[in-house]
């Protein structure tokens, strides 16, 4: 079913039919950045992904904060009207995933955590500062952007858009340093604790997330449990796909088939 409200130029369909599988993205990214995880999940279900308010080709700002970026997943499920959906959330996405879980499970029948921790405090985007700002922009062409994110190139390369000058990444960097400050400032363990719908954490082996909170996410959520990935940084899904794949499919397949919980 097309979305028709003003999420529309947000929403990436990349197919299926059935019960809704809503994919969310990190900080900088955008939906297409699971072109290759929505291959294999479209026999699962109706497999759409949300350029989240600020990124990719949002019309949406606000004040970011996250409740926000949650009430718009919400509306998102509201207008497929195709029932509860899965939804699998990366980094942010994640946080935005057991968000909107918690605010509203009657439009949520499962979540994957891809690699994301409730409580950031006191961390701050000043030493994301220097590097992003250390970047060659404009990128003179996408060779350049993969050359020169190496192994992330692929995911980044979803990420810029052409202008007249050259490729620049398409979410603006002051949205993007005022998102990420919230996580500095406070945690988000209530939400985690209301969320009642089964819940796989997937966490990259090397994660750069505050050691042993996702372990303690999926223990503090009723009926969640949590993977560590070898070898994978963090995004599981580029550095393991396979991995990642198996446990994701796994889930899916242990859902009910009517829905309940």
């Amino acid at each position: 079913m097309p979305v028709r409200s003003s999420l529309a130029s947000s929403v990436v369909d990349f197919g299926g039919q059935g019960r809704p599988i809503v994919l969310l993205h990190g900080l900088m990214g955008r939906a297409t950045t699971w072109w290759r995880v929505s291959r294999w999940l479209t026999p699962y279900g109706h497999v759409v992904g949300l350029d989240a308010r600020g990124h990719g080709r949002s019309r949406r700002r606000g004040s970011w904060r996250t409740e926000e970026f949650a009430d718009d997943v919400a509306e998102l499920i509201s207008d497929l009207a195709e029932g509860p959906a899965v939804v699998i959330g990366h980094s942010m996405g994640g946080l935005h995933a057991w968000v909107a879980a918690a605010r509203r499970p009657d439009l949520v029948r499962a979540v994957v955590v891809e690699d994301m921790a409730p409580d950031q405090r006191g961390r701050t985007v000043d030493a994301w500062r220097g590097y992003f700002e250390s970047w060659p922009v404009p990128f003179r062409s996408l060779a350049q952007v993969r050359e020169f994110f190496g192994d992330v190139g692929d995911y980044f390369v979803e990420c810029v858009e052409e202008r007249d000058d050259g490729y620049h990444l398409m979410a603006g960097l002051e949205d993007l340093y005022a998102i990420a400050s919230e996580w500095g400032q406070r945690e988000y363990w209530s939400y985690v604790e209301r969320v009642r719908c089964p819940m796989l954490v997937i966490e990259g082996e090397h994660t750069a997330m505050p050691s042993g909170q996702q372990a303690e996410l999926a223990e503090r959520a009723p009926n969640a449990r949590h993977l560590v990935v070898p070898g994978a940084r963090h995004v599981v899904h580029d550095d393991e796909p396979e991995t990642f794949r198996g446990a994701v499919e796994a889930f899916l397949s242990g859902l009910p088939s009517n829905g309940a919980v």
